[in-house]
């Protein structure tokens, strides 16, 4: 893996964190309209979201090499005018969730998709391995590790929505 895709993951997730890291209880469960989902939930999401990626990544790289991967173009998820459902295995769960469990969801998801990506061989090449995605099809596994990226800054601006009024 290049340090590009190290950068993107660090920096939306100091993001993530940053915007996190000083809620109170009240905030971080807030929903700021029926049927929207509160901080702790997308903080949620995202941690089962990047649970399934990790699989995916991982199950990839086992993969044969390809040489006609096709880069998509995975930047429609960062205009968040453009709503998107999310399958009801990463629905995030009703009970409320503290600050701590929160962090520590995404502290071991994150983990676990480094110990994943160090522990493959150095010659493999994540822009030759690819995985079907639901909505973009084939993605090369770097892509995966962009579109994560991209998915957890849409939804730190979705935090920022919704902590604006409470502030």
């Amino acid at each position: 893996m290049n340090f590009i895709e190290y950068d993107l993951l660090f920096e939306s997730r100091n993001q993530l964190i940053g915007e996190i890291s000083d809620l109170d209880e009240k905030a971080l469960h807030h929903r700021p309209a029926p049927g929207v989902w509160s901080i702790a939930q997308i903080c949620h999401h995202l941690y089962l979201t990047e649970q399934v990626f990790t699989d995916v990544i991982a199950n990839g790289i086992r993969e044969r090499d390809f040489t006609n991967i096709i880069q998509k173009n995975i930047y429609l998820v960062s205009d968040r005018t453009k709503k998107f459902a999310s399958p009801a295995s990463l629905s995030p769960s009703s009970n409320p969730f503290q600050l701590t469990n929160i962090m520590d969801l995404l502290a071991e998801s994150r983990d676990r998709l480094f110990q994943v990506l160090y522990e493959m061989d150095e010659d493999t090449s994540l822009s030759k391995k690819k995985a079907k995605h639901p909505l973009f099809g084939d993605l090369s596994l770097d892509q995966w590790i962009e579109l994560l990226s991209l998915h957890e800054q849409r939804h730190t601006k979705q935090i920022q929505e919704i902590k604006h009024p409470l502030l």
